[in-house]
């Protein structure tokens, strides 16, 4: 899932543009977005307050497992590394 605070219409036009399949949250005053303290103030198109690149791997239970946080958008967590996350998580106790 992805939170941004770019408006419905506009996030449907980046997944259709992109070909991203996920579900987009529609978050224009950044509320949800300032609660997971990736508030990135001014840092968009005309000093508009964005979200600061963030992953976070949440378990079942609603836990907050990883988090990957930066400043530049161009950095991201490789696909490899969460998915590697992923399988150690769910690995028995003991293991």
């Amino acid at each position: 899932m992805a939170i941004s605070v770019d408006s419905n219409a506009e996030s449907r036009k980046l997944c259709q543009d992109q070909g991203y399949t996920f579900p987009f949250l529609s978050d224009p005053k950044a509320e949800v977005i300032r609660r997971y303290g990736v508030l990135h103030a001014g840092a968009g198109e005309n000093g508009r307050d964005i979200a600061r690149p963030a992953e976070f791997l949440v378990d079942a239970a609603g836990t907050i497992r990883t988090v990957n946080l930066t400043d530049d958008i161009r950095v991201r967590a490789r696909p490899e590394i969460v998915l590697r996350e992923i399988d150690y998580l769910q690995r028995p106790a003991g293991d």
